[in-house]
This record gives structure tokens, sequence and C-alpha cells, in this order.
């Protein structure tokens, strides 16, 4: 049965099956192959998505929609422009400070991509960024929502692996900065090598009057988070209230969506909703056949005979990482590696936060690593810039992001000193 776990899916992708049937046609075949009673396949698929911990990714995948068609995150974009002008690549800094912010109240890379790219990817053209940097800093800047919390996969880890995820998401507030950090000397210092225009300069005036019109947007993620660590609400009721807080904001004070606009957000929502927990559920019984077919445990033996230690291990996890974060959503990849690398990192005494932090950083990689990042189909497909063009651009942010990859894998501290750890 290991070997239909693991050689079967491989040939269903490169077939062009869709993951979620790649993994419910394999559990099948495993079915049948060690001949364990159907009935399991209803129990395990019902059993993967009753959780409370996942009510948290409808919801924020809705409150984020309606941020990015209500008039929120345009007011955002407006906002950082107006603070950061008068710096040279003010714009592409903008860029890489609105996905850290809408990340962090959407929990949604390509929902990013999308909200941010649509608003800012024609200025960043037109203002000497060219197409090819353009689209490629959008698809890497959106990226940045695997890491930072409300991460929808840090989610989904927690649920998985059993961590607390609020200690999850304050984890992953710090490696997120320091990707953007990263990024941003990047895009200043190719703006200065490129000679792009300054903008205009900061003026205390604009800089007030753009803090008013967004001051109702700014409070989203001050609810969320607030709420969440002033122990007010749980993450998944923070989920709630986000939707409930977006909804007043962008329906009776900023006015800029009808009832049928919001009806149609919620349409549109509920459709990456189904995208997403039917990968839940078909990895669920997949995961639940790894489990039982005895593979973490010779995962575990392979590597304690290897004797790698901690620092050989997760160079060995980061590969692996990156292979599979480019080929798979980052939902399916936690939800398939998670029950292998636990028992490992365990073993080893790695501190399963930490691990979590890893396996976003490395996820949020995979969403613009070619062939198949998920956030390079989605700039593909917005702004209609061919595949090529953007396989050539992301190259500079992978490597300048695996360098931020090393750091918080070998660091731990970064990811847990806000949580008083070590």
């Amino acid at each position: 049965m290991t070997a239909v776990l693991l050689l079967l899916p491989f040939a269903l992708l490169f077939v062009g099956f869709p993951i979620y049937l790649i993994l419910f046609i394999t559990a099948l075949v495993a079915l049948h192959v060690s001949g364990i009673a159907p009935d399991i396949i209803q129990t395990t698929i019902f059993g993967s998505l009753d959780s409370f911990p996942l009510l948290a990714i409808p919801f924020f995948i809705f409150a984020g929609e309606i941020m990015g068609q209500g008039g929120i995150a345009k007011r955002l974009v407006a906002w950082i422009i107006a603070v950061i002008g008068g710096v040279r690549g003010s714009l592409a800094l903008t860029t890489i400070a609105s996905s850290e912010l809408f990340g962090a109240m959407s929990g949604s890379a390509v929902g990013t991509v999308a909200a941010v790219g649509r608003l800012l990817f024609p200025a960043l053209r037109e203002s000497g960024y060219g197409e090819q940097f353009s689209v490629s800093l959008i698809a890497a800047s959106g990226a940045i929502a695997v890491i930072i919390p409300p991460s929808i996969p840090l989610i989904i880890y927690g649920a998985i692996g059993q961590q607390p995820i609020t200690e999850l998401f304050l984890a992953g507030v710090l490696p997120a900065l320091l990707v953007g950090a990263l990024d941003g000397a990047y895009v200043v210092y190719r703006a200065r090598r490129a000679m792009i225009p300054v903008r205009s300069s900061l003026r205390w005036s604009n800089a007030w009057a753009a803090t008013k019109e967004a001051s109702w947007a700014l409070g989203t993620p001050v609810v969320i988070f607030g709420g969440i660590y002033g122990g007010i609400f749980t993450p998944t009721e923070a989920a709630g209230v986000a939707v409930v807080y977006s909804i007043v904001v962008s329906r009776f004070i900023y006015r800029d969506v009808t009832w049928l606009g919001l009806w149609r957000i919620a349409v549109n929502a509920s459709q990456l909703v189904a995208q997403i927990l039917i990968i839940v559920a078909a990895a669920g019984v997949y995961s639940w056949f790894l489990t039982t077919s005895g593979l973490p445990q010779m995962v575990v033996s392979a590597i304690e005979s290897w004797h790698l230690g901690v620092i050989g291990t997760l160079a060995v996890f980061n590969v692996v990482l990156l292979l599979v974060g480019s080929f798979l959503e980052p939902p399916a990849a936690i939800l398939i590696l998670t029950p292998l690398f636990m028992p490992v990192i365990k073993t080893l005494g790695i501190n399963p936060i930490h691990f979590g932090i890893i396996i976003a950083v490395n996820l949020s990689l995979g969403m613009y690593t070619p062939p198949f990042g998920l956030n390079i189909f989605a700039s593909h497909s917005l702004f209609d810039v061919r595949l090529g063009v953007i396989y050539r651009g992301v190259l500079p942010f992978l490597l300048i992001n695996g360098i931020a990859l090393l750091l918080i894998t070998y660091i731990p501290q970064i990811s847990l000193v806000l949580l008083g750890q070590h």
C-alpha cells in the first residue's frame, strides 16, 4: 500500500488531474488494496471537516473578498502611498507594505495578489518599473499572506498538528516582516539602479487626510488582533467579527458596495471556500491512509539512520517543502506532509510552532516558484502577462526570500521571541 500512496499521486499529477481528485482516487485504490471497510471514507471526510478552527477559513476568505472589493483595500493603499511618499522606489515599497497589511486582514495569498495588484499594477508599470518587475513583485509580495497572521495555512497546520493557532499567529509576525524587509531592500536598490523617478514628497497634510479617510480600514487589524490577544474572542470568532466589521464599513460607512454587490462577493467567496475545503476533505482521507500504513514511522527510522541531526534534517525538509510547494497548494501540502514530518520533529526536539512557520515560509515561496506556483497563474490571469515573463521576473525574489528562509529555519528566536520562547 505504501507504493500506492507514494507513486500513484505523482502519476495522476503528471496526467493533469486536479489535486482533490488525485487524493480521493489514491485513497480509494488504497482502500481496495488494504481491504479496509469502505465506511472509513465518509467517516474520515466528515471528521476532517468537523473542526472549529477550520471555521475561520470561510470567514477570513469572505472578509478578504469584501475588503478587496468594498473600498477598504483601496483606502489602505492610498494611506500607505501618502505615508511613504518621497522615497525613491516608494511605489514598489507601497506594494510590499500593502501586501503585508492586506494579508494581515484576509489571510489569502491569491486574494492579496488580486486586491493589491488591481490597484497598483498599472501605476507600477507606468512609473518605469516595467511589466516583468511589476507583476513579479505583486506575485512575490502577495505570498507574504501565507506567513503573516491570520494565515489560512497556519490555521490548517494548527488544526492538523494540534498546535495553538494564537501562538502560530504571533510566531508568524516577525518572519513575515523579515521577508518584507528583505524584499523592500531589494526594490529600493532596484529603483536606485534604474533611476525610477521620485514621487511627490511626504506632506503631513496629505498624510493626515489619508489617515482620516483610511481610519476605519486601519481599524480592521486592530479589531482582529486586539480581540484575539486581548482575550475577547478566539481566532475563529475573530474571523466572524472581521466579516461583520468589513460589511459595516464597506456598506454603511464607505458605501462602496451595495447589497447586490455583497451577494456577488459572497458567491465568489463560497467558490474559493469550496475549493479549499474539498481539498481538506480529500487530504484527510489520504492522510489517514498514510498514517495507518506506517509510513511516518518508516520516515522517522530512515532519517534517524542518516544521522543528519537537526540542521541536516531541517535542510532536507526545506528541500522537500519547496518542491512540494511548487506543485501543490499550501492547504494540500500541509495536510499531506504534516502527519509525515510531525513524528520526526518531535523526536529531534524541534519546536512545533517554529516548524509551522518554517512550513509556511517554504510554501509561500512555492506560491511563486515556476512552473506551477499559484500566484504566478493568478498574476498571469489578472494582468495578461506571459508566463515566461513572470518566470524570469520572480527569480530574484526567490533568491532573496530563500535567504530569509535560511535565517528563519536556523534562528528559531525570529519565530519564538514574541512567545517568550527560545
